[in-house]
């Protein structure tokens, strides 16, 4: 059920103007855990939105049966991004996903519908794709904690279900990172080194929609399924779809180990782009290593940007604009992964 990246997916649907938004849900009997699982957040990441179609057929032919539980795929979450072939609509949908009282963008529309549905649920998973990197990795939440920017009391079952996915990478510290770096923005901002009229300084401009989920007390992880157009793309998002809903016990299955060789690693700083023409020191990917000193780019003004510690540069990013998110720093994290199944 899970080998074999040689299959064929269903063609990609068009959408058609004007824009609507659709789900699609399978019931069992028997009472059990209700997963979403999401597509084309970004509309240029559509990997996910090949493997849930696929899934979506496996269910109704009868090649897969759902035993106990209910799951809901969206497989084009965001249909304006997904028409245009680009990252975004009118912003980007993974940042500021909270319901708001007058929407004032498509993705405001998007949250406000996709809101409610992710609460009626009790585990996300969220497909993407990414532009620079070598191989699929997942993205989990914090620890369990009381904190304010992000209390959370699923750390184990939320790590139990990464590690069971099908990838050896992981990546945790997002939201807690994206605040210390909107802290920095302010202090730019006030000293007068960063100018512009869209600058984001709220701390949780930072939720997305693993962020929501965990907010309104279920769990979470985003799966990086490959390069966008790595044809392997599709199956690694299929493979995990089939062992999330196998793990949680929505379809039959041997029970599934957790992986025990990986890589676990913590973001703790994001810079910020000052000026468009920052320029990146080499053509970096994610997840490089970066040693203590060396170059990693050079501000327009001709100040060097170089790693404060031996680290790893993740999301490199060379279209980002003034007062965006340029890259991020990551530090090998050697506490081992919970593995517990509560």
């Amino acid at each position: 059920m899970f080998s074999g990246l040689l299959m064929r997916f269903p063609a990609l649907p068009s959408i058609p103007i004007p824009l609507q938004f659709e789900s699609v849900s399978f019931s069992a009997c028997e009472e059990g855990v209700r997963l979403i699982v999401l597509g084309a957040v970004h509309g240029n990441e559509v990997c996910g939105s090949a493997a849930i179609l696929k899934v979506i057929d496996d269910l109704r032919s009868g090649l897969l049966q759902l035993r106990k539980g209910r799951v809901t795929f969206v497989p084009i979450t965001n249909p304006l991004a997904y028409n245009r072939k680009q990252r975004n609509g009118d912003r980007n949908l993974n940042r500021n996903f909270t319901v708001k009282d007058s929407p004032v963008d498509f993705e405001d529309k998007i949250a406000n519908w996709l809101s409610p549905l992710l609460a009626s649920h009790d585990v996300l998973l969220d497909l993407h794709s990414f532009q620079r990197g070598d191989r699929p990795f997942a993205l989990f939440g914090p620890p369990d904690n009381q904190e304010g920017l992000e209390s959370f009391h699923h750390a184990k079952q939320e790590r139990a279900l990464a590690l069971r996915l099908g990838v050896s990478r992981f990546v945790d510290g997002w939201l807690d990172t994206y605040a210390k770096g909107v802290a920095n923005r302010v202090a730019l901002l006030e000293r007068g080194e960063l100018a512009g009229d869209d600058l984001t300084v709220d701390s949780r401009y930072g939720m997305g929609t693993t962020e929501c989920m965990r907010a309104q007390g279920g769990y979470a992880v985003t799966l990086e399924c490959g390069q966008h157009e790595d044809p392997s793309a599709p199956a690694v998002a299929y493979k995990a779809i089939l062992r999330a809903l196998t793990h949680l016990g929505l379809i039959e299955g041997e029970v599934l180990p957790a992986v025990s060789d990986y890589e676990h690693l913590t973001l703790f700083k994001v810079i910020d782009k000052v000026h468009f023409d920052d320029a990146f020191s080499k053509n970096w990917l994610s997840f490089d290593a970066v040693a203590k000193g060396e170059l990693i780019g050079t501000r327009a003004n001709g100040v060097e940007v170089r790693a404060e510690e031996d680290c790893f540069i993740v999301f490199p990013n060379t279209a980002s604009k003034a007062g965006q998110e340029w890259f991020y720093l990551a530090r090998k994290n050697s506490v081992p992964l919970d593995t517990e199944v509560v």
